[in-house]
Protein backbone atom coordinates (compact mmCIF):
# COMPACT_ATOMS: atom_id res chain seq x y z
CA UNK A 1 0.00 0.00 0.00
CA UNK A 2 1.34 2.85 -1.07
CA UNK A 3 0.42 6.01 1.05
CA UNK A 4 1.36 9.48 -0.81
CA UNK A 5 4.32 9.12 -1.43
CA UNK A 6 5.54 6.72 1.17
CA UNK A 7 5.45 2.77 1.32
CA UNK A 8 3.54 1.27 3.84
CA UNK A 9 3.30 -2.48 4.07
CA UNK A 10 0.13 -4.67 4.98
CA UNK A 11 0.26 -6.97 7.60
CA UNK A 12 3.21 -5.01 9.14
CA UNK A 13 2.79 -3.45 12.69
CA UNK A 14 4.49 0.06 13.17
CA UNK A 15 5.75 2.10 16.26
CA UNK A 16 4.76 6.10 15.81
CA UNK A 17 8.95 6.47 15.65
CA UNK A 18 8.70 4.87 12.71
CA UNK A 19 10.23 1.15 12.92
CA UNK A 20 8.46 -1.85 11.01
CA UNK A 21 7.94 -5.34 13.28
CA UNK A 22 6.88 -8.75 11.65
CA UNK A 23 6.00 -10.61 13.92
CA UNK A 24 6.47 -14.12 13.30
CA UNK A 25 6.46 -17.27 16.74
CA UNK A 26 6.92 -14.56 18.77
CA UNK A 27 10.09 -13.09 17.31
CA UNK A 28 9.68 -9.52 16.51
CA UNK A 29 11.84 -8.55 13.17
CA UNK A 30 12.08 -4.72 13.30
CA UNK A 31 13.57 -2.50 10.66
CA UNK A 32 13.01 1.00 9.19
CA UNK A 33 10.05 2.51 7.59
CA UNK A 34 10.28 3.97 4.44
CA UNK A 35 9.50 7.38 6.05
CA UNK A 36 12.48 6.78 7.92
CA UNK A 37 14.75 5.94 5.53
CA UNK A 38 14.03 8.99 3.26
CA UNK A 39 14.31 11.47 6.01
CA UNK A 40 17.28 10.14 7.27
CA UNK A 41 18.73 10.36 3.49
CA UNK A 42 21.99 8.01 2.88
CA UNK A 43 22.65 5.70 5.75
CA UNK A 44 26.60 5.45 6.20
CA UNK A 45 26.78 3.76 9.80
CA UNK A 46 24.85 1.30 12.01
CA UNK A 47 25.82 0.27 15.50
CA UNK A 48 24.22 -2.42 16.45
CA UNK A 49 23.26 -4.54 20.01
CA UNK A 50 25.03 -7.25 21.29
CA UNK A 51 22.91 -10.43 21.23
CA UNK A 52 21.10 -11.52 24.32
CA UNK A 53 21.00 -8.60 25.59
CA UNK A 54 18.07 -7.50 27.74
CA UNK A 55 16.35 -4.20 26.74
CA UNK A 56 14.20 -2.16 28.73
CA UNK A 57 11.64 -0.09 26.51
CA UNK A 58 12.45 3.32 25.76
CA UNK A 59 16.55 2.00 25.76
CA UNK A 60 18.97 2.71 22.93
CA UNK A 61 18.54 -0.37 20.81
CA UNK A 62 20.84 1.17 18.30
CA UNK A 63 22.18 4.32 16.30
CA UNK A 64 22.22 4.98 12.44
CA UNK A 65 23.99 7.68 10.50
CA UNK A 66 23.25 9.10 7.81
CA UNK A 67 24.73 12.35 5.70
CA UNK A 68 21.81 14.22 7.61
CA UNK A 69 22.48 13.44 11.19
CA UNK A 70 22.79 10.32 14.06
CA UNK A 71 19.40 8.87 14.65
CA UNK A 72 19.00 6.51 17.92
CA UNK A 73 16.46 3.55 17.35
CA UNK A 74 15.04 2.87 20.67
CA UNK A 75 13.69 0.17 21.93
CA UNK A 76 9.61 -0.42 21.58
CA UNK A 77 8.88 -2.39 24.35
CA UNK A 78 11.09 -4.55 27.39
CA UNK A 79 12.18 -7.50 24.81
CA UNK A 80 15.81 -9.22 24.87
CA UNK A 81 18.04 -8.79 21.84
CA UNK A 82 17.63 -12.85 19.87
CA UNK A 83 19.74 -11.28 16.72
CA UNK A 84 21.60 -8.70 14.77
CA UNK A 85 21.98 -8.36 11.17
CA UNK A 86 25.50 -8.09 10.77
CA UNK A 87 24.74 -6.99 6.89
CA UNK A 88 23.80 -4.12 7.71
CA UNK A 89 26.92 -3.35 9.77
CA UNK A 90 28.92 -3.98 5.99
CA UNK A 91 26.36 -2.34 3.74
CA UNK A 92 24.25 0.25 5.94
CA UNK A 93 23.23 1.72 3.03
CA UNK A 94 20.89 -1.50 2.17
CA UNK A 95 18.44 0.54 4.98
CA UNK A 96 18.18 3.31 2.56
CA UNK A 97 17.77 1.04 -0.95
CA UNK A 98 15.60 -1.38 0.20
CA UNK A 99 13.93 -0.47 4.25
CA UNK A 100 11.54 -2.85 4.06
CA UNK A 101 14.03 -5.62 2.86
CA UNK A 102 16.12 -5.33 5.27
CA UNK A 103 15.62 -5.96 9.15
CA UNK A 104 18.31 -4.82 12.15
CA UNK A 105 17.71 -6.65 15.02
CA UNK A 106 15.46 -9.48 15.77
CA UNK A 107 13.37 -9.48 19.16
CA UNK A 108 12.28 -12.20 21.53
CA UNK A 109 10.60 -12.40 25.14
CA UNK A 110 8.35 -9.32 24.06
CA UNK A 111 6.56 -7.57 26.82
CA UNK A 112 3.61 -4.83 26.25
CA UNK A 113 3.19 -4.80 22.48
CA UNK A 114 -0.24 -2.35 22.84
CA UNK A 115 1.37 1.08 21.46
CA UNK A 116 2.15 -1.33 17.97
CA UNK A 117 0.15 0.35 15.10
CA UNK A 118 -1.37 -1.58 12.33
CA UNK A 119 -0.32 -0.44 8.42
CA UNK A 120 -4.10 1.57 8.11
CA UNK A 121 -3.17 3.19 11.88
CA UNK A 122 0.72 4.14 10.67
CA UNK A 123 -0.95 5.73 7.56
CA UNK A 124 -2.89 7.72 9.53
CA UNK A 125 -0.18 9.06 11.23
CA UNK A 126 1.67 9.52 7.83
CA UNK A 127 -1.28 11.26 6.82
CA UNK A 128 -1.25 13.45 9.95
CA UNK A 129 2.39 14.36 9.51
CA UNK A 130 1.62 16.20 5.67
CA UNK A 131 -0.68 18.62 7.62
Amino acid sequence: MSKGKYEVREGLMYTKDHEWIMIKDDVFTVGITDYASREMGDIAFVELPEVGKAMKKGDLLCEIESVKAVSEIRSPFDCTIKEVNKEVEDAPEALSEDPFGTWIVRLENVVDQMNLLNDKEYAKLLDSLDD
